[in-house]
């Protein structure tokens, strides 16, 4: 019998290989206002998932962070500027119990126009597009991540 290869297994390998100490996250690129984002990631039943890795990327910025006990995440990122369709941040999921990573989007609150005029928010359910909308919380954003059940994230196939 042999032993399992990694994309048979289940993780989670995160917490040891992460470049950074801390958890922290690094903004990428000189331009923008520094905008701090904070969630959860979720199970179907609405319990915290506290082994798993978020990560945030556009244009030239890239951001991660695995959540804690509390399936918490925090990064710091600038808000893109986009020549085509509404301000958003592409995040991709790590979990245990996935072998495969999802991936979604952030979309802006302040953005109500461009948002109704984005082109893939425009695929998405309309009952189901808050899910992809971080809500304002003073001076962060809170974005939760929900991966099964209701009010689950609207996640794409790539």
């Amino acid at each position: 019998m042999t032993a399992p290869t990694p994309s048979q297994t289940v993780g989670p390998f995160f917490g040891f290989a992460l470049p950074f100490e801390g958890d922290s996250n690094a903004m990428a690129g000189e331009s923008g206002l520094a905008i701090r984002i904070e969630g959860q990631v979720l199970d179907g039943a609405g319990n915290p998932v506290n082994d798993a890795l978020v990560e945030a990327a556009q244009g030239d910025q890239f951001a991660r962070c695995r959540t804690d006990a509390e399936g918490a995440y925090h990064m710091t990122v600038r808000k893109p500027v986009t020549a085509d369709g509404a301000p958003c941040l592409g995040i991709t999921v790590f979990a245990r119990g996935l072998l495969r990573h999802l991936s979604t989007r952030m979309y802006f609150p302040d953005e109500d126009r461009a948002n109704r005029e984005d082109r893939v928010l425009q695929m998405v359910d309309e009952s189901r597009r808050h899910t992809l909308v971080a809500q304002a919380e003073g001076d962060i954003l809170h974005f939760d991540i929900r991966l099964q059940g209701e009010a689950e994230t609207v996640f794409f196939a790539l």
